[in-house]
């Protein structure tokens, strides 16, 4: 009887120690939520309006523009103001060229928050991922001197990129065919490293498998820039950087455009924010941690300014640093191996835009670092209209204010 009295009395304590378990996990479960609930509340409640009157929020311009442009000038500054505020954005810059020179360029808030140093048209952005609408380049100046072949594949300009079961060509590098992972956004494994040498940052991803077979779909690779700018190195036969210095920054005056680096002091550059909260600015910033983009190369490395993307965007306009039907190329939208269209060029988005009901060809470079979008750069070749939009957080909706301010462009000429 003892025995069966013991054996039930631990039943009971069991089933005691197992309700009191289950109990816990129901209590810890149920706290979660509340947990998200509370945190989501703070962070809305305590996110301070950085421009709470958008009339009142800084700006410095370049030069007041002619009377020809005013009318447009305005409207951009409304838009340029609007999103500022809308979005609780630190700070913004904004530039737009017609015909060969530029029209309006302007900085609207501020470069630094605690500094209260406010944004003003030369001073530096990250521009991220538009990076590679400025390696396209480097890229067209070597097809037009016979130095680089698009459907060659890429082991003959980075023999130390691992032959894969499929072919691998250049262009299906540079517009996103080539099955080449992406980086793992603010987690991305090259954040953490610096390259001195391109290839450097090779062993981060060459010896994985290809994700589809070239050509069969389209997925984004800033991997894939950074072969398409080994194979620009290799081609010409000089650094990186240092082609892209003295081919083309130093022909288009572009001489805010610079490498980013994680070491040395850049002057006028801007504080870089990120989202405190929620990858949404609206829940107010804080200042982005170090990054080091040595490894990414032409994939996102440079700093500018939207006075200078616009230089770059109107001498390609122009005909005067490519010829047109290199632009043309490299504008173009890719298909895949269907037949479909992926409306992505060779380091461009391409998109039909609409102004006055009529439609416009134009060609894009929206740029984004750690995941989240800082910089919008638009033309409109047939209009002869560059804007390029920039902040100095991520997750900033530069794409539509890009949109409308080309647009004010557009109808008020």
């Amino acid at each position: 009887m003892e025995c069966g009295a013991d054996a039930a009395g631990g039943d009971v304590s069991r089933r005691k120690r197992l309700e009191t378990w289950l109990l816990a996990i129901v209590v810890v479960v149920g706290l979660v939520p509340v947990a998200i609930l509370g945190l989501h509340t703070y962070m809305v409640t305590t996110a301070k309006p950085l421009h709470p009157d958008p009339r009142s929020a800084p700006s410095v311009t370049r030069s007041e523009p002619t009377r020809q442009w005013s009318n447009a000038v305005d409207r951009g500054r409304q838009i340029m103001r609007a999103a500022l505020t809308d979005q609780n954005l630190p700070g913004l810059s904004v530039a737009v060229g017609v015909g060969n020179e530029i029209v309006w360029a302007e900085g609207f808030g501020w470069a630094d928050l605690e500094k209260r140093i406010p944004v003003a048209p030369a001073l530096r952005f990250r521009i991220g991922t538009a990076s590679t609408a400025l390696t396209s380049a480097a890229v067209g100046v070597l097809l037009e001197k016979g130095r680089l072949k698009l459907d060659e594949e890429i082991q003959t300009y980075v023999p130390e990129f691992p032959k894969k079961p499929w072919p691998v060509t250049l262009r299906q590098l540079m517009g996103h065919l080539s099955g080449v992972r992406n980086d793992g956004g603010d987690e991305g494994p090259l954040l953490g490293q610096h390259c001195e040498r391109i290839t450097e940052a090779l062993p981060a991803f060459a010896d994985r498998p290809l994700l589809f077979e070239p050509g069969t779909k389209y997925r984004y690779s800033s991997y894939g820039w950074i072969l398409v700018s080994a194979a620009v190195e290799a081609a010409a036969k000089d650094a990186f950087l240092t082609f892209m210095q003295e081919q083309v920054f130093e022909p288009l005056k572009m001489d805010d455009t610079v490498p980013d680096s994680s070491k040395d002091a850049i002057p006028n550059r801007v504080t870089q924010y990120f989202p405190r909260y929620a990858a949404n600015p609206r829940y107010g910033p804080d200042v982005m941690r170090p990054i080091d983009y040595s490894c990414y190369a032409g994939s996102s490395v440079f700093l500018s300014t939207p006075s200078d993307l616009v230089r770059f965007g109107l001498a390609l306009n122009g005909g005067t640093f490519l010829q047109p039907a290199t632009v043309d190329l490299l504008q173009s939208s890719q298909r895949l191996s269907s037949g479909q269209e992926t409306n992505h060029g060779l380091g461009w988005n391409v998109e039909t835009l609409t102004f006055a009901g009529q439609h416009a060809p134009a060609a894009s470079s929206d740029g984004t670092s750690l995941g989240g979008p800082l910089v919008s750069l638009r033309m409109v070749r047939d209009r002869g209209i560059v804007v390029a939009v920039v902040s100095n957080t991520s997750y900033a909706d530069t794409s539509t204010v890009a949109l409308n301010v080309a647009e004010a462009f557009a109808d008020r000429r």
